[in-house]
C-alpha cells in the first residue's frame, strides 16, 4: 500500500488543496501551517460495505458495529443464542413440571412456608435433587450450546464486515470442522483457571492447617484473592479473547489460536480490556433489568400457591436464562470479534483482504 487511504465509494479526492511545501508569492510572509498532534487527528475515510467501516476501529465504531451487527443478522445471532437456551432450559422446566404434577415430592418447598418446623422425607429429597439436577445437566448444555454459537458469530461477524449476510444455516455449517476444537479450547481454558485458582489456594490451606492463628490464613488468602483476580482477567484477554474468532476464521488448531491471541493482543491489554469490560457491563446491566421483573413474578407466583414455589422457581430460574442469552452471547460475541478484526486491520493491513472480498479491490 501507498500509505493513503483511497476514498469512500460515491467520493472524489479533495482538489485544488494548498501544498504546504509551496512558496508563497513574491511580496507575501510565509505563513505556518498548525499541526494537530497524533491523538487529535480525525480517523481516516474508509470504505464501508457492511456493519463497520474497513479502517482501524475507536470504541464508537465497535459498540455501534455491534448493534448493527445484531440488527443486520438477528436470526444468526439472538435466534441462535435463544434456540439454544431454550432448547437447554426445557430439561430441568420439562423435568420440574412433571414432578409437580405427578405427585407431591416437591411440595415441601411450599410447606415448609406454611410450617418452618416441616422436615422432608426421603422421597421428597430425591426429587429435590432430580430437580436440581436436571437444571444443572441444562446450564451445562447451555453453555457448550452458547460456546458453540459464539463460534458461529464470528462467522456472521465476518460476513456483515463486508456487507453479506449468512442464514442461521449457513452460519452452523461455516462452524463445520472446528466444533469439537471450540469446545477443547474452552475446556483448556477451564483446566487453566482451575490450575490458577488450585495454585492461589494452596498457601491459605496450607497456613490454615499448620498455623494456629487464622490472621495469617485470612491476610494472605485476601492477598492471594487480589492477585487470581488479576491473574484471571490477564489470561482472559491475552489468551482467551481473541483466541475463538482465530480459531474459527484462521486454519489453525487449539493450540495456534491461543499463539494468534497471544500475538494479536500484545501491547494491546488495556485496550482490549477496557472494551471487553465496557460491554460486560452494558450486557450485564441490561439483562439485570429484563430479567428483574421475571424473577419476580416467579416469587410472588411461589408465595401465592406454595405448592407452585419450586416449579415456579425453576421456570423463573429458565426464563432469565433464555432472555439474559438473547441479550449477552450476540452482544458480547459482535464486540469481541470486532476487536478480532480491529486488531488485525492495525497490525497486519487486513482492511485490504477485507475489501477483496467485499468486491472493492482486485485481487
Amino acid at each position: 500500500m501507498s500509505g493513503v487511504w483511497p476514498p469512500p465509494p460515491g467520493e472524489q479526492p479533495h482538489q485544488g488543496a494548498a501544498n504546504p511545501s509551496t512558496p508563497p508569492p513574491p511580496g507575501q510572509p510565509v505563513q505556518s501551517q498548525p499541526v494537530q498532534p497524533a491523538w487529535a487527528q480525525p480517523l481516516p475515510p474508509a470504505h464501508k460495505p457492511g456493519a463497520i467501516p474497513l479502517r482501524p476501529l475507536g470504541l464508537g465504531d465497535m459498540l455501534d458495529g455491534a448493534f448493527r451487527l445484531v440488527r443486520f443478522n438477528p436470526g444468526a445471532t439472538v435466534g441462535a443464542s435463544v434456540l439454544v437456551a431454550a432448547v437447554a432450559m426445557a430439561i430441568p422446566l420439562g423435568v420440574t413440571a412433571a414432578m409437580t404434577i405427578t405427585g407431591d415430592s416437591l411440595e415441601w418447598f411450599g410447606t415448609t412456608i406454611e410450617d418452618p418446623n416441616y422436615s422432608p422425607g426421603g422421597s421428597e429429597i430425591i426429587g429435590v435433587l432430580v430437580a436440581f439436577g436436571s437444571f444443572f445437566l441444562g446450564s451445562v448444555l447451555q453453555a457448550i450450546g452458547a460456546i458453540l454459537v459464539a463460534g458461529m458469530i464470528s462467522h456472521v461477524a465476518h460476513a456483515a464486515a463486508i456487507g453479506r449476510k449468512l442464514t442461521l444455516a449457513q452460519a452452523w455449517a461455516a462452524t463445520h470442522g472446528n466444533r469439537w476444537r471450540l469446545i477443547g479450547l474452552a475446556l483448556l481454558s477451564a483446566v487453566t483457571f482451575t490450575l490458577v485458582l488450585a495454585i492461589a489456594a494452596t498457601p491459605v490451606v496450607v497456613l490454615a492447617l499448620v498455623v494456629d492463628s487464622p490472621v495469617p490464613a485470612i491476610l494472605v488468602g485476601i492477598l492471594m484473592f487480589l492477585l487470581l483476580i488479576v491473574a484471571v482477567l490477564f489470561l482472559t484477554v491475552r489468551l482467551y479473547l481473541l483466541a475463538v474468532p482465530a480459531l474459527m476464521l484462521e486454519s489453525t488448531g487449539v493450540f495456534g489460536a491461543i499463539g494468534r491471541a497471544w500475538k494479536l493482543s500484545a501491547r494491546q491489554f488495556w485496550r482490549l480490556f477496557g472494551i471487553w469490560l465496557l460491554a460486560a457491563i452494558i450486557v450485564g446491566f441490561a439483562s439485570q433489568i429484563v430479567a428483574f421483573p421475571i424473577s419476580l413474578v416467579a416469587s410472588v407466583v411461589g408465595i401465592v400457591q406454595p405448592d407452585l414455589y419450586f416449579l415456579a422457581t425453576i421456570a423463573g430460574s429458565a426464563v432469565s436464562t433464555v432472555v439474559s442469552a438473547a441479550i449477552v452471547t450476540p452482544f458480547s460475541g459482535a464486540v469481541t470479534n470486532l476487536q478480532y478484526l480491529d486488531q488485525r486491520i492495525r497490525k497486519e493491513s487486513y482492511e485490504v483482504e477485507l475489501m477483496e472480498q467485499a468486491g472493492l479491490l482486485s485481487r
